[in-house]
């Protein structure tokens, strides 16, 4: 008791009434004023600065024109593969023969193109609507490819127009050739289905695999073009690859969407 009523006393003293009353030190004013300031430059930023962002999905290098599945029209067996793998062939274009009840009928291409796959061989017993073959329909040797990048329908909106488009191809390591170039040609109003995808691909095992966790959207990409490369498109690296890139070939596309300010995300 002795000292709180010092300390009483000593409050209750008129000799330290005319002293001034310290509030906050100096390093706390040094630190309100570094916060403020940071503050400030933060919703600056938030309202006028912007944020780039990518997505990442699935692609595959063709032909613009895709390809279509060859099927048989008949039921029966296989005795003879007129074409090989590779092979260049005009609209009706005999593919193979095959022997029914009824006598022997020739399959026939639908369009011109180039047989990427053959799905029988001779003797092989087919049924009517089976898949003997998938035929990449393009014109010419040197029309260009593209690559089509399946995207979740989610984010198909945000691909604004020419978008860039980096492509890590599965036969050119990027630890090694760097990225493909190109830019978005178009995207797909509506999503894909499994049949859709099989039918432009003429590959039902990508239909699948391209669906798998949904149905996507189909971004077609124009590759970017730089004569005197081995593969006559740009790449991250000096040159690329020093080999020619081929249809069907696999890919990871990442494709740069629109600009976002970062207040969009705080706003409903």
């Amino acid at each position: 008791m002795q000292f709180r009523q010092q300390a009483l006393a000593k409050l209750q003293s008129p000799e330290e009434l005319d002293l001034p009353v310290r509030f906050a030190r100096p390093q706390g004013w040094l630190v309100l004023s570094v916060t403020v300031l940071v503050m400030a430059a933060a919703s600056v930023w938030a309202v006028t600065g912007s944020v780039r962002s990518t997505v990442s999905a699935p692609a595959v290098l063709t032909h613009a024109q895709g390809s279509y599945v060859l099927q048989s029209p008949v039921a029966g067996q296989v005795t003879a593969v007129l074409v090989k793998e590779g092979e260049r062939l005009p609209a009706d274009a005999p593919v193979l023969k095959v022997r029914t009840t009824g006598g022997e009928t020739v399959v026939r291409t639908v369009a011109a193109g180039r047989v990427t796959t053959l799905g029988a061989d001779i003797g092989a017993i087919v049924t009517t609507g089976a898949d003997i073959a998938a035929v990449e329909k393009v014109a010419h040797a040197k029309d260009p490819l593209y690559a089509t990048v399946y995207v979740p329908a989610e984010n198909a909106s945000a691909i604004p127009a020419h978008a860039a488009v980096d492509l890590t191809v599965q036969s050119a390591p990027a630890q090694r050739y760097g990225v493909l170039r190109g830019h978005v040609a178009s995207v797909d109003r509506t999503a894909r289905t499994r049949q859709q995808i099989t039918a432009f691909l003429g590959d039902s095992q990508l239909g699948e695999q391209f669906t798998e966790k949904g149905r996507p959207v189909a971004v077609l990409v124009r590759l970017d073009r730089k004569p005197g490369s081995a593969s006559g498109y740009a790449w991250s690296s000096a040159d690329g690859p020093p080999f020619a890139l081929t249809s069907m070939t696999l890919a990871t596309g990442s494709v740069h969407l629109a600009d976002q300010r970062p207040v969009d995300w705080l706003l409903p």
